[in-house]
């Protein structure tokens, strides 16, 4: 059975413009491949409510799971939740529980919780809310849409909590072998390998090093014993190349 797929949803005019480098997606790829998540698609939206409806329901569709980051905040432009309850189509309101954890957070931090940060409180119509243990804010899943905060470790907290209820499949297993050759010298032996091994990945990096080309060749799959083979025949095929 293939595993589960799923695409990441970045949402943030401040990407997109560069004041902000994108840290999350890269984080959440690499625990979806431990999870056994196969991750397909990034995308990177706007602060647009179209824009992001959009996305969502063309991701959605077209995969087991989508994970967005970012726009659940207290200011005017984090309109995640109100694009997610728009491409649902349900309503949006504050909602007790959310509304409950961040009044105790902030009565024990002695900041006024004011109608800026009830903001956070609100959630779409029949969602499932994901635990913040940092800022108490939650995000939430509903479908198979999972929203989270674009603070970096909010992020990562949220992730820790969503991650565990998902049914995941085999983790996604690599090896590498550096070849001190030019990818257009390697293509050819590399192609006709990569076809007597469908069920893997073959990914070729190229490099230059004091001067000179190399690749760097990668061979990803879940069966540990298929790689294995592959990289035999891998080495065998140019002897004498750096592990």
């Amino acid at each position: 059975m293939p595993n589960p797929t799923a695409a990441i949803l970045i949402i943030g005019d401040e990407i997109l413009s560069g004041r902000t480098r994108e840290a999350n997606a890269h984080y959440l790829a690499g625990e979806l491949v431990r999870t056994g998540i196969d991750l397909k698609e990034i995308r990177v939206v706007a602060d647009d409510m179209a824009a992001i409806a959009g996305a969502l329901n063309a991701l959605r569709a077209a995969h087991d799971h989508v994970f967005t980051s970012g726009g659940i905040g207290p200011t005017h432009d984090d309109i995640t939740a109100d694009a997610v309850a728009h491409a649902f189509g349900v309503m949006l309101d504050v909602r007790e529980d959310a509304r409950a954890l961040l009044a105790e957070h902030y009565a024990a931090s002695g900041l006024e919780f004011n109608a800026a940060r009830l903001r956070m409180a609100r959630v779409p119509q029949d969602a499932t809310l994901i635990d913040n243990p940092i800022s108490a804010a939650p995000g939430f899943s509903i479908g198979n849409v999972h929203v989270m905060a674009g603070v970096p470790n909010i992020f990562q907290a949220m992730v820790a909590s969503v991650l565990p209820r998902l049914t995941g499949g085999k983790p996604m297993l690599s090896q590498s072998l550096r070849i001190d050759r030019g990818e257009g010298t390697i293509a050819e032996a590399l192609a006709a390998l990569a076809a007597d091994f469908p069920d893997l990945s073959m990914g070729s990096y190229p490099f230059i090093q004091n001067g000179a080309y190399g690749t760097n060749i990668v061979i990803r799959g879940t069966d540990s014993a298929r790689i294995d083979t592959a990289m035999t025949r891998l080495a065998a095929l140019f002897p004498g190349e750096p592990a």
